[in-house]
């Protein structure tokens, strides 16, 4: 009972016999973690993410990219981050409305449609912003999680023909790993075309999407980089959690003429 009473909270460190010492009672509060990462309230406004150094952290970056004239449609946000211990933290102003997860269960067929439209908006609002290599906003390797699958940065990549040497080498790189000629060339013969490399949330979850009856934003831009223009549709067509939603998404996209012909 003394081990139990004298162990620290996982999150902030406070053990249970400190609590009873004092009557202080915080308002920063961890209310949301995944895997490596965690992320704070501060007071009601303000919000702290917290990252372990695994790979570029690009929110911030990007956050402050969108911010800039002449992407006038993004809200500006405070925004700021810093290093430390090799870590990544960043505070931000809280946005007060609720994401799509929460309202989902009670939103009509016709809400769930307009809300999928608007992010097949706001997604080619972020393709019509281009860079001539695939990485993230300062230029830096990306972790573009489906196209390699080892969690590790990669590139910057500044043609396909690059793109394609490295992804080669993930199959056949002797004498580590081998792999028959004939079907990689067939597979660099039938990889679409990845150009131009366009802005990419990478993300869209219903977590992720705020809402306030219609679209309001996106969050977590932690992955956000220059990536293939075909990204979005891949991803939705990948994931096999939330099915209800990703299969309406890519649906949306179809229907506005951006899936799967840029599969070819």
């Amino acid at each position: 009972m003394a081990d139990e009473r004298s162990k620290g909270c996982v999150a902030c460190g406070w053990a249970r016999e400190q609590e009873e010492q004092c009557s202080y009672s915080s308002h920063v509060k961890l209310f949301y973690g995944v895997s490596r990462r965690g992320t704070w309230s501060i007071g009601s406004d303000v919000i702290m993410k917290e990252h372990l150094n695994e790979g570029p952290k690009t929110e911030v970056d990007t956050l402050t990219y969108l911010a800039k004239p002449p992407i006038s449609q993004f809200r500006r946000l405070y925004v700021t981050g810093w290093t430390a211990t090799g870590d990544t933290l960043s505070i931000q102003e809280r946005i007060p409305v609720q994401t799509l997860e929460q309202t989902w269960p009670s939103s009509s067929e016709s809400q769930r449609i307009a809300v999928a439209d608007q992010v097949v908006g706001f997604r080619n609002q972020l393709r019509s912003i281009t860079w001539a290599s695939m990485g993230i906003v300062d230029q830096g390797p990306s972790n573009p999680g489906l196209t390699f699958f080892d969690n590790e940065p990669h590139g910057s990549f500044h043609s396909d023909l690059e793109l394609w040497e490295a992804l080669s080498l993930t199959l056949h790189d002797p004498p580590r790993k081998t792999f028959p000629q004939e079907p990689l060339e067939y597979l660099k013969k039938e990889m679409s075309s990845c150009e131009p490399y366009v802005l990419t949330h990478c993300v869209f979850n219903l977590g992720k999407i705020i809402v306030n009856e219609d679209l309001t934003g996106l969050l977590g831009w932690e992955c956000s980089a220059y990536s293939t223009i075909w990204h979005e549709y891949v991803s939705a067509s990948w994931r096999r959690t939330e099915a209800e939603w990703i299969s309406l998404l890519q649906r949306r996209l179809e229907f506005h003429g951006d899936g799967s012909n840029l599969l070819c």
